[in-house]
């Protein structure tokens, strides 16, 4: 701990900095100027514009109870280094018992089906190529990154280690519980990492959640509830010298929407499985990394009784590549380039500060960023 950061810490927390078990300040500041676009009928035109990259500070700290127990806590806040308009304490904050049997939290955290997941992308589900741009139940007219959540009124439980498996559970509380409808977010994953090897499956459910837009011949309103709707994910990464593989194939399935009154009853059958990949490629050259990673997600539409109301399957697909260069295990830039191309229903955009677009439109974009956490 640097003197500065001691002294900060001496008078915040006066009785913690001289502590066994310290208060850690840390945080990350990551932006990106960029160059977008989106091509179409119309066309979004060219722009540029300095975004922020899920920059963060926050404190943690443990406190040692005794017979192999610890309770932990953390507190975690967003800030924007180009604006001042950050919602106070949105990010990963909980407190928790850690023991031998594994660790209980409660408070707001990211879903296992979010960590695991974003354990593969090599752009760390952030900039314009990020993992939640096509997967993690995007891909669909209307729909962001659905499976992209960090839960609140949650209570986690995160399994020790054993012979490189590891054990996420997730359950939210249903606090907005209605005579008609129980709001319900819950999951979990399992992974496995030995050596060059990581491996998983994660699994997410959401109960009378809201979703997108529907849309039929005659009709469009705003977001719906739906009934049911869960995520699959198989996922995982090899490495193999100086290369650095990852796959990641997700499937989602959800049931009939809970439509107003004004819909005519019957005419929604629900909605088809959809489908999504990733593949991508690191390559590591002294401090150099070269990656290119591709994404597509297919299907997901509307099913309906009647042909003639029955849209045209959603389809996406995005090709990302980027060079960075690592001044330091702190400290890196990454320059980007982004192509997303949608069939005339899907409105895949891009996962971090997504780009307004309309169905079939095209995004693309070049980014230069730099990160340095502390």
């Amino acid at each position: 701990m640097n003197r500065n950061l001691a002294l900060v810490l001496a008078a915040l927390f006066p009785a913690a900095a001289h502590a066994e078990d310290p208060v850690v300040l840390y945080g990350r500041v990551y932006a990106t100027f960029e160059n977008i676009e989106a091509q179409g009928t119309p066309n979004v035109p060219r722009s540029n514009r300095v975004a922020d990259q899920a920059s963060f500070v926050g404190v943690r700290g443990t406190e040692t109870l005794g017979r192999d127990v610890k309770a932990f806590f953390q507190l975690e806040t967003p800030f924007q280094p180009d604006q001042n308009n950050t919602v106070f304490a949105s990010r990963n904050s909980g407190v928790g018992l850690a023991t031998r049997a594994g660790s209980l939290l409660i408070g707001r955290w990211d879903t296992p089906f979010k960590w695991t997941n974003g354990d593969v992308d090599p752009f760390d589900d952030l900039t314009l190529g990020a993992l939640s741009s096509v997967l993690q139940g995007s891909g669909i007219a209307g729909v962001t990154g659905q499976f992209d959540r960090r839960d609140q009124n949650v209570v986690q439980y995160w399994s020790p280690k054993l012979a490189g498996f590891e054990l996420r559970l997730s359950y939210s509380a249903n606090e907005a519980r209605t005579a008609s409808t129980n709001p319900k977010s819950e999951g979990g994953s399992i992974t496995w990492a030995n050596g060059p090897f990581y491996a998983g499956y994660a699994y997410h459910e959401l109960r009378d959640q809201p979703f997108g837009i529907y849309t039929n011949a005659a009709l469009a309103i705003g977001s719906v509830i739906v009934e049911r709707q869960a995520a699959n994910s198989i996922f995982g990464t090899v490495k193999l010298g100086a290369f650095r593989i990852g796959l990641d194939y997700q499937e989602f399935r959800r049931s009939s929407p809970v439509l107003p009154a004004i819909v005519t009853p019957g005419t929604v059958v629900g909605f088809d499985r959809q489908k999504a990949f990733m593949g991508n490629i690191t390559w590591t050259i002294g401090s150099h990394r070269l990656v290119y990673q591709y994404m597509k997600a297919k299907d997901g539409g509307q099913q309906d009784a009647s042909a003639a109301l029955t849209p045209e399957s959603p389809e996406c697909d995005l090709n990302a590549v980027g060079w960075q260069y690592d001044f330091s295990r702190r400290t890196f830039l990454l320059v980007q380039y982004v192509r997303i191309r949608n069939n005339a229903t899907a409105t895949c955009t891009f996962g971090q500060n997504p780009l307004t677009i309309a169905a079939g439109q095209d995004p693309r974009g070049a980014s230069i960023g730099l990160r340095h956490v502390f």
